[in-house]
C-alpha cells in the first residue's frame, strides 16, 4: 500500500560550497541582488554560524535534495553533512530570501518530516464519483540521515468504496526507517461528492415611495389656511349674500 522513494543522497553525494557571512541587516538587499543567499547553520552541539551560498548553486542542489537529502556543506577546509531545514521565500516573486541548514551526525538517528505522495487510482473516485481528500501532507520519520526516504508513496488502489480511508497504521513497515506519526492519523480518504444547493433568486422588494412636502411649501399652505375667512371654513355665507337672498 505504501513504499518509500530513496533520497538522492544515498546514490549521489551532493556538495555545496558556502562562505562565512559578515553582511547583515539592510545590506542584505544588495547582497541578494548580487546573486547570494544569506543562510545559517545550526545543530546539536554545534555553534550556530552565519554563512552564504550562491543562488544558482543552491537551487541546483536543493532541486535534488529537497529537505530530506543529505547535503555536504564545504566551508573552508571543513565538510559538514546537513539537511535543508527552512527555505524562506519572497511572498510575491517566490525568490529565495534565506536558508537554514541543520548540521547532522551521520551515525545518529534523527527525526524529520517526509512528504507524502499519493499514487495509483481509486475505483471509488473514478467509477463511483467520490472525492479524494489528502488529509496529511507529510509524516514524521526517524532514521539515520542517509536512510531518510525522499518521499513516502501511498497507493490509493485499495480505496474501492466511498467512505474508505488509509491511516498511518495501514502503511507497510520499513527496516530503514520508523514512522513516528500517530497510527490513527488519516492520510487520505474518499468522501461523497455533494452538489452545492443553489437557491432561487427573488426580485428585491422595493419600498413604496413616500412623497412629503418641502418645508417651505408646508409653511405656505399653513399661512393660506390661516388667512381664509372664518365663515368660509364653517360653511356660512357672507352677510351681503344673505341680505340679497332675504330681499
Amino acid at each position: 500500500m505504501a513504499k518509500s522513494k530513496k533520497s538522492p543522497s544515498t546514490d549521489n553525494k551532493l556538495t555545496l560550497n558556502i562562505l562565512p557571512r559578515t553582511i547583515f541587516g539592510k545590506k542584505l538587499k544588495k547582497f541578494r541582488k548580487d546573486g547570494y543567499i544569506p543562510a545559517n547553520i545550526f545543530g546539536q552541539e554545534f555553534k550556530s554560524q552565519s554563512v552564504s551560498v550562491t543562488y544558482k548553486d543552491f537551487v541546483k542542489v536543493y532541486k535534488a535534495a529537497k529537505e530530506t537529502g543529505v547535503i555536504y556543506l564545504k566551508l573552508e577546509k571543513n565538510e559538514l553533512p546537513a539537511l535543508t531545514k527552512n527555505v524562506q521565500r519572497h511572498p510575491v516573486n517566490d525568490n529565495i530570501l534565506h536558508v537554514d541548514f541543520r548540521k547532522i551526525d551521520l551515525k545518529q538517528k534523527i527525526q524529520t518530516d517526509v512528504p507524502v505522495k499519493v499514487v495509483g487510482q481509486s475505483d471509488a473516485v473514478t467509477q463511483k464519483g467520490g472525492v479524494l481528500l489528502t488529509q496529511t501532507e507529510s509524516l514524521l520519520v526517524e532514521a539515520l540521515p542517509t536512510d531518510i526516504p525522499h518521499q513516502i508513496e501511498v497507493d490509493i488502489a485499495s480505496l474501492k468504496e466511498i467512505g474508505k480511508e488509509i491511516k498511518v497504521s495501514d502503511l507497510a513497515k520499513s527496516d530503514k526507517y520508523e514512522i513516528k506519526t500517530i497510527p490513527d492519523k488519516v492520510i487520505v480518504s474518499v468522501v461523497e461528492h455533494k452538489e452545492e444547493e443553489i437557491l432561487p433568486q427573488t426580485a428585491p422588494t422595493v419600498a413604496p415611495e413616500v412623497i412629503t412636502a418641502k418645508p417651505e411649501e408646508a409653511a405656505a399652505q399653513e399661512e393660506k389656511t390661516a388667512a381664509e375667512p372664518v365663515e368660509k371654513k364653517a360653511g356660512v355665507k357672507p352677510p351681503e349674500q344673505a341680505a340679497k337672498k332675504a330681499e
